[in-house]
């Protein structure tokens, strides 16, 4: 035996390696600070993504494979507990355009217990609140989302407005004037079922996938350091 193995040495068998990327944002004359993101140790980041600047992102929150959470321009963003980025969306945000929270300015807000679904963008400044579900393929973009809405797919929310709590935004409607948000029906039953169940499958996968992955990370250089995580 080569005693120049450590006793504790397991050999390494077939594993899913994998990398994202994980990063401060560049200094500019626009955003001279470069911050890391702070991300929840109960987080999962998955494969590919990217997550840049000012990002918080909080408890059991679940970020799909090939997300890109870009705060270089538009900063800061924040993501609440339970809620899941689903593979394929945007986050970004225009330079000095902001929502305020609690008195806190934000280029990208986004509560608890939301789901982002595939393949959407969320363009800051943009708020949407808590048990909020937005849909595949939509665009959130200069505008404030209520709680408790559901934004079908397809659509398009812009242009200033403010869409008040438990609105339901059909498949493909673009809506843009405060008028036609405020004609908004209220979210049919089955929607908000729907969305109540993405949010417990999302979940439970934050949970199931970082003890599928754990540590393990490909040697690209690509990947975060885990002493920058927070723990909470």
């Amino acid at each position: 035996m080569n005693s120049g193995i450590k006793k504790d040495h397991r050999p390494i068998g077939p594993t899913n390696s994998y990398t994202y990327f994980i990063a401060e944002n560049p200094v500019t004359s626009f955003n001279p600070i470069s911050v890391y993101p702070q991300i929840s140790e109960s987080a999962f980041i998955g494969p590919f993504s990217s997550v840049i600047g000012d990002v918080v992102i909080k408890k059991n929150v679940f970020v799909g494979a090939n997300v890109v959470l870009r705060a270089d321009e538009g900063t800061p963003f924040y993501i609440g507990n339970d809620s899941n980025i689903q593979d394929g969306v945007i986050f970004h945000g225009l330079r000095d355009a902001k929502y305020f929270v609690n008195g806190i300015g934000y280029s990208i807000y986004i509560g608890d217990k939301v789901s982002i679904a595939h393949g959407a963008l969320i363009h800051g400044p943009a708020i949407v609140g808590k048990n909020t579900f937005v849909g595949f393929n939509s665009i959130v973009f200069n505008a404030i989302v209520e709680d408790n809405c559901y934004i079908d797919t397809g659509a398009i929310v812009t242009g200033g407005i403010r869409i008040a709590a438990n609105r339901y935004v059909p498949i493909g409607a673009i809506i843009n004037t405060q008028a036609e948000a405020d004609n908004l029906f209220e979210v049919p039953k089955e929607k908000s079922d729907f969305s109540e169940k993405v949010i417990k499958v999302n979940v439970e996968l934050s949970k199931v996938y970082d003890l599928k992955f754990g540590d393990i990370r490909c040697s690209c250089g690509l990947c975060c350091n885990h002493s920058t995580l927070i723990h909470n």
